[in-house]
């Protein structure tokens, strides 16, 4: 089980997966000079393989133009940087505006850790079409992601049995199940990846991003995170300050905090978020059909969970929706207003016994396809955190904190404090309690937050801005819902990036879209 609810990837992923799911988700750079010079030989890109999350080839782009790949080769281990190579998978549609106005790439990091920007970027180009007026569009597998020398586990059948598993134990012999569990998935994944596991951190992927600049000859890097992206963003211009350009985060990580501060903050984020979709729906004026009140929807899922936990529902045959796979499922729907309805239908036809709809928003988490094939998201997303994160938390530690978590969130307290244990028996130490952003000399780099955030609340946003240091972050607030704001297709908040990036007009601190 993650430490954390997927962040920002399992949203984008669920919203290529849904319709047919539900029909049917400090440096001066690279050191070894002839790395830094190296030539891509960029094709036609294939279709995406299972890693990455299967499906179709990106579809051409409007006017005719193709998205391009490619491998970029960097060190395997950045303290000998002329020693064995891997090779890392990119991706990108060149500008097409004024060839006079190009600025350079624009590199995306779409979140997770462990999501495929190779697969995210060509579903959403769209989204940044103005931005591809003044920059080539890149984004690329991180290291241990995709066709980045993927990190590997256990296969699609015991990851069927590991998503199955009950992962908010209240016995000692569920407890003793969930460690035992755990414990197999850490093991399997040491004995598949044993390399490539401890040079997977943040600093690894900020260094491979310096070195991207270099290959695709920018003088700087320019940079739009999102979620996990924006907290490889703050490492990066803490090690580079001096060659980031202009960036951009959006959907902010704290910096500041450890894991367990951060799933404490995402237990109350997830129940802000569930608050305001009962809020939204029994204000309407149509019947809300799950519920009278907001508090009698929470009532409700909170009942039907302790059913499920009890005996589960028929779901994704032959599969059953069980209490894990519901709660995953909910808070999958709340990444974004847009899946508010999803989950509406799923929570009616789950009253009726039908677990189908949760289960499929579940799936779309954790990176399972309709063929039962299975990204290796679940198997980046904690190697990187674990790789990353030295708190190492016991069983008897997560019993002890359990009343914080649930005074935080009835609903996803205990799932979220059980989860802390992903990492406990990782072969791989931890490197620091949090992320060093620090970047004095940065360029301004503009920082959205969202006041609905679920993932990743509010208040790290103001945290991030803090911590890269005076004169570097510049806050923007959305007043909004769901998971970053850009994609919300707020006006104000893509004009005010948009402006940044395309002209370089930093907006006034402390704006305000509503």
């Amino acid at each position: 089980m993650p430490n954390a609810f997927r962040i920002r990837v399992a949203a984008l992923t669920a919203a290529l997966a849904l319709s047919s799911l539900l029909t049917g988700c400090s440096g001066d750079g690279a050191k070894d000079r002839d790395l830094a010079t190296q030539k891509l030989d960029w094709k036609s890109c294939p279709a995406p393989d299972e890693a990455e999350g299967g499906g179709d080839a990106p579809s051409p782009l409007p006017g005719g133009g193709t998205w391009q790949c490619a491998t970029m080769k960097a060190p395997l281990d950045w303290s000998k940087p002329k020693g064995a190579t891997i090779g890392l998978a990119l991706i990108r549609a060149r500008a097409d505006g004024d060839p006079d106005k190009r600025i350079g790439s624009l590199i995306f990091n779409f979140g997770g850790p462990g999501g495929s920007g190779v697969t995210t970027l060509p579903a959403f180009g769209d989204d940044y079409a103005a931005l591809r007026t003044r920059y080539d569009l890149v984004s690329f597998d991180p290291r241990g992601v995709g066709r980045s020398d993927p990190v590997e586990c256990e296969n699609d059948e015991q990851l069927d049995d590991y998503f199955q598993q009950d992962a908010t134990p209240e016995t000692s012999a569920e407890r003793t199940q969930l460690i035992n569990r755990t414990k197999q998935f850490n093991a399997a994944c040491e004995k598949n990846s044993r390399t490539i596991l401890p040079q997977v951190r943040t600093t690894d992927a900020a260094r491979d991003m310096d070195l991207m600049r270099q290959v695709l000859g920018d003088r700087q890097l320019h940079y739009f995170g999102i979620s996990y992206g924006t907290e490889l963003g703050g490492v990066y211009a803490h090690l580079f300050p001096k060659n980031v350009g202009r960036a951009v985060f959006d959907g902010v990580v704290d910096p500041t905090q450890d894991p367990e501060q951060s799933s404490l903050g995402q237990a109350k984020g997830f129940q802000l978020a569930l608050d305001n979709f009962a809020e939204d729906c029994t204000s309407k004026k149509t019947e809300c059909p799950i519920g009278d009140t907001p508090q009698d929807v929470k009532d409700r899922i909170a009942g039907l969970l302790v059913d499920l936990d009890e005996k589960p529902i028929p779901g994704v045959l032959p599969r059953e929706l069980t209490q894990s796979a519901a709660t995953n499922g909910i808070a999958q729907s709340l990444y974004s207003k847009d899946f508010w309805e999803y989950l509406t239908e799923g929570l009616e036809e789950a009253y009726d016994g039908d677990g189908k709809i949760l289960m499929l928003l579940s799936d779309s988490m954790n990176g399972r396809s309709l063929n039962g094939e299975y990204s290796n998201i679940t198997a980046a997303n904690i190697a990187i955190n674990c790789a990353d994160e030295k708190p190492r938390y016991t069983a008897d530690y997560v019993q002890q904190k359990l009343p914080e978590f649930r005074a935080a969130s009835p609903l996803f307290g205990d799932y979220l404090a059980w989860g802390m244990v992903s990492c406990t028996d990782w072969a791989v130490p931890g490197a620091a309690d949090h992320p060093d952003v620090s970047a004095p000399g940065s360029a301004p780099i503009l920082v959205v937050g969202n006041t609905g955030d679920p993932a990743t609340p509010y208040e790290g946003a103001k945290k991030m801005v803090d911590a890269l240091g005076k004169g570097v972050g510049v806050e923007l607030t959305y007043k909004g819902q769901g998971h970053g704001a850009y994609d919300s297709k707020d006006k104000c908040v893509q004009g005010a990036v948009n402006g940044y990036l395309l002209e370089g007009t930093v907006p006034k601190a402390g704006t305000v879209c509503t």
